[in-house]
C-alpha cells in the first residue's frame, strides 16, 4: 500500500508555488497563506487512510522526492516514508515541519530541499545555508537524537546558471553539517556531472529539471549506505 502514496499525492497535489525570499529568515518564518495546504491535507488523508509506519526512515523535500515513485520499494528492508511536496522551498518545509516530520517519530530523516530555492529572487548561497540551518535547529528541537542526512541540491541542465549557486550553498551546507552530531551530508552532485564537469543530460527528464531512473539509480546508490538499519534503532 505504500507504494501508492505517491500516486495518491500527485492526485491531490501541484507542483507549482513558492515563497517569496525574506529579508529576515528565521525559524518561524512563513506567508499568511500556504500554496501547499492542499498537499498537507492530502497527507493527513492519507495516514487516516493508512496507518504509517512505526518509527520509520522519514525522506522530506522537494519534487526530486515526491517523484521518487519506487522510494519505499526500494529502501523496503529499511521502513522508509516519502513524505515530500512537489515546488516546495526549504521555508515551506519548515512551515509544515509539524505536520510531515514530527507526528510521525522518525529514526531517522533525509533532506532534500535548496533546489527550488536557487532561482528566487535575492535568494545566495547564504540564504540558503541559513535557510536550512533553521530548518536544522527546529527539528534539532525536538528530535536532538535523531540522525539527520542531507542530500546535496542536484545539478539540473535547466538551472545551469544557478549551478554555482548550487555549488557554493552545497558546500556552505557540508561545512556546517561537518561540525554537527548525528549528520551526513549525501553528495550526488558529483556523480550527475560528466568529464567536462556539466550535468549529464541523460539522467534526466526532458523538462531537464527532474530526474529518469538513471538519475534515481545514483541518488540510491549515495544515499542507501548511510540509511540507519532497523537493527539500530
Amino acid at each position: 500500500m505504500r507504494i501508492l502514496f505517491c500516486i495518491t499525492l500527485l492526485a491531490f497535489c501541484g507542483l507549482t508555488g513558492s515563497l517569496s525570499a525574506q529579508t529576515v529568515e528565521t525559524v518561524q518564518a512563513a506567508p499568511a497563506v500556504n500554496h501547499f495546504q492542499g498537499d498537507i491535507d492530502a497527507i493527513r488523508r492519507y495516514d487516516q487512510i493508512y496507518t504509517p509506519p512505526a518509527n520509520p526512515i522519514l525522506f522530506i523535500g522537494s519534487s526530486s522526492i515526491v517523484k521518487w515513485h519506487d522510494l519505499e520499494r526500494t529502501f523496503s528492508n529499511y521502513v522508509v516514508m516519502n513524505r515530500g511536496f512537489g515546488g516546495s522551498v526549504t521555508n515551506d518545509i519548515i512551515y509544515f515541519a509539524k505536520d510531515i516530520i514530527f507526528p510521525y517519530h522518525p529514526r531517522q530523516i533525509v533532506i532534500y530541499v535548496g533546489d527550488n530555492d536557487l532561482p528566487q529572487e535575492g535568494a545566495t548561497a547564504d540564504t540558503i545555508l541559513n535557510r536550512f540551518k533553521n530548518l536544522y535547529a527546529l527539528i534539532r528541537s525536538q528530535l536532538p537524537q535523531v540522525p539527520i542526512a542531507y542530500i546535496s541540491i542536484k545539478p539540473s541542465p535547466s538551472r545551469a546558471v544557478f549551478l554555482p549557486k548550487a555549488m557554493a550553498a552545497n558546500k556552505l551546507i557540508r561545512e556546517f553539517l561537518e561540525k554537527e552530531a548525528n549528520t551526513k551530508f549525501i553528495d550526488i552532485y558529483t556523480p550527475m556531472l560528466d568529464d567536462q564537469n556539466n550535468p549529464r543530460k541523460e539522467l534526466f527528464l526532458g523538462d531537464m529539471l527532474h530526474m529518469n531512473s538513471q538519475g534515481y539509480d545514483i541518488w540510491r546508490k549515495a544515499v542507501e549506505p548511510v540509511l540507519v538499519p532497523l537493527n539500530q534503532q
